[in-house]
């Protein structure tokens, strides 16, 4: 699962047209695609965030497109 850096799912939400602001976690390779759905959440005790949420994010081309 990717942590997302965004405070909220509000803000991760206002970013739909931008790049993917995000930390990788797995050991096994990298989870981000370019082109598809990734799922995520933030870890407000490593991001300083106050609050936690899971989030998935479509992206094209590298591009926030949605958000559910």
């Amino acid at each position: 699962m990717l942590i997302f850096n965004y405070s909220t799912k509000k803000e991760l939400k206002q970013a739909i047209g931008t790049k993917l602001e995000y930390i990788e976690t797995s050991m096994f390779g990298a989870e981000y695609l370019s082109n598809g759905k990734l799922t995520g959440c933030n870890r407000p005790h490593m991001t300083g965030h106050k609050r936690e949420f899971f989030a998935n994010a479509t992206i094209k081309d590298d591009i926030i497109i949605a958000v559910s």
